[in-house]
């Protein structure tokens, strides 16, 4: 059983669910993301509260959180930092960039060109900065949160596939519905700010060692070989799929297979379902796979094609 991570998850969600309304599934994924290790990118129009999801949910874990506005003149040293020269001792100093913290927003990832894409991906996949040939390890825990606007595609440069791989998921968050809605306008009209947190009672209700505590319920979750072959088979269709130009890596099956774990210690369970993977599946596979053109001019969406292959491949008993 896995009731310390079952009890610390809700504890997130409920504290990021005080001020984020009506996205429990996107907060929910978010802390799966956070449980298993990885990184996460954030599709949706503005105003939707990601950045207020990720702010609130690093305080809840007691998290150093910073965020960057990525630009088209956006440098890689402005994210990594730079040595720079002391003229009173005569020596160079590390002055850090933002991505030496726990949790960092990268706001529209998508607006900056690929020079700073890939300072970010060596970040994200070594855990680690290099400047002028010395690595600088990152402190743990370390979790990119990128967005994205779908919208907008002037001026931006579409993320690269090797990166878009580097993201465990790929969360779409839509419009809230009209009674959650009518319950954030009370909270604002009641005086609520989300420049103003302070005046939300926001509880750490978690550190990183409760973190690596999660983990390690985590790694003990069962996973038996007819979930494992069913993970594998999904993966395959992808691949095989007539719709696609390019289908899913292994290290998307990695990608299921861990989180699906994470999902069912959430749940308090010491086993994984195929309903674990059903449900990690999309998220996970929806920015990993390409569309052939003339699908595409039909009116069908990667998330079109991800349903289908679900609803095609067999589940295991």
């Amino acid at each position: 059983m896995s009731e310390f991570t079952q009890a610390k998850s809700k504890a997130i969600i409920d504290e990021v669910s005080k001020v984020v309304v009506g996205q429990y599934e996107f907060i929910e994924q978010m802390v799966v993301v956070l449980l298993t290790g990885g990184h996460v990118l954030i599709e949706g129009v503005p105003g939707l509260a990601k950045t207020l999801a990720a702010k609130v949910m690093s305080r809840t874990i007691k998290a150093d959180f910073k965020r960057v506005q990525f630009t088209p003149d956006l440098m890689p040293a402005d994210i990594t930092g730079t040595k720079v020269f002391d003229a009173k001792d005569g020596n160079f100093y590390l002055k850090k960039g933002p991505l030496f913290t726990n949790i960092i927003l990268a706001d529209e990832i998508n607006r900056t060109p690929p020079k700073t894409q890939a300072a970010l991906l060596e970040a994200m996949e070594e855990k680690g900065i290099t400047i002028d040939g010395e690595t600088h390890k990152l402190a743990e825990p370390f979790m990119v949160v990128a967005t994205q606007n779908p919208v907008e595609y002037e001026g931006t440069y579409p993320l690269p596939e090797a990166q878009l791989d580097r993201f465990m998921m790929k969360i779409v968050v839509d419009y809230i519905p009209q009674k959650f809605e009518n319950i954030l306008l009370e909270k604002v009209n009641s005086g609520f700010s989300s420049s103003n947190l302070e005046a939300v009672e926001i509880n750490p209700v978690c550190d990183y060692e409760d973190i690596l505590r999660c983990r390690e319920e985590i790694s003990k979750v069962e996973v038996n070989s007819g979930v494992i072959n069913y993970i594998t088979s999904l993966i395959r269709a992808t691949r095989n799929s007539p719709s696609l130009i390019l289908g899913a890596s292994p290290r998307a099956s990695v990608a299921i297979l861990l989180a699906a774990k994470t999902f069912a210690a959430m749940q308090g369970r010491g086993f994984v379902t195929p309903e674990d993977v059903k449900d990690m599946a999309l998220p996970i596979l929806r920015h990993r796979v390409i569309l052939k053109p003339e699908v595409g001019i039909d009116g069908l969406k990667n998330d079109d094609v991800i349903k289908n292959i679900l609803n095609k491949v067999e589940v295991p008993r």
